[in-house]
């Protein structure tokens, strides 16, 4: 049986977002070491055809680091740091999405497309998982 040296514990589609995990990780004394971070940050476009940007630790530390993994939310939380709560299902798989459903977010949408520039007006809103309800924070 083969003895491996690292194993993967997660990937990323930019290097920013496995920063902060690697970060977590290693605030916990894990060791994280990245794979295809340089790649990713010369050319983004081609995050997905090489599969993200990867977070590997070695193998004797594999445990600890899911357990440090599993303190990380998944889904939107508020200002206290409690899961948001679906007004509609009382879900807690809620997540942030950026919309485009007003005339001030398409055209900041398209001025922003056309001069290859970071938008500068967004409109964020809820999403519940569970029963797909739409809704802004209270």
């Amino acid at each position: 049986m083969e003895n491996t040296l690292f194993k993967q514990v997660g990937n990323f589609q930019y290097s920013s977002e496995a920063y902060i995990v690697k970060g977590k990780l290693e605030s916990s004394g894990v060791e994280v070491f990245m794979k295809d971070n340089f790649t990713i940050d010369t050319d983004p476009i081609i995050s997905n055809a090489i599969g993200g940007v990867k977070l590997f630790v070695r193998s004797e530390d594999y445990e600890q680091a899911l357990l440090s993994l599993s303190e990380i939310s998944k889904h939107a939380v508020d200002d206290s740091g409690k899961l948001l709560v679906c007004p509609n299902c009382g879900g807690h798989k809620i997540d942030l999405l950026s919309t485009i459903k007003d005339l001030k977010s398409l055209f900041s949408f398209i001025f922003s497309l056309l001069l290859f520039v970071l938008p500068f007006y967004t409109k964020y809103q809820y999403k519940c998982e569970d029963c797909n309800f739409e809704f802004t924070k209270q």
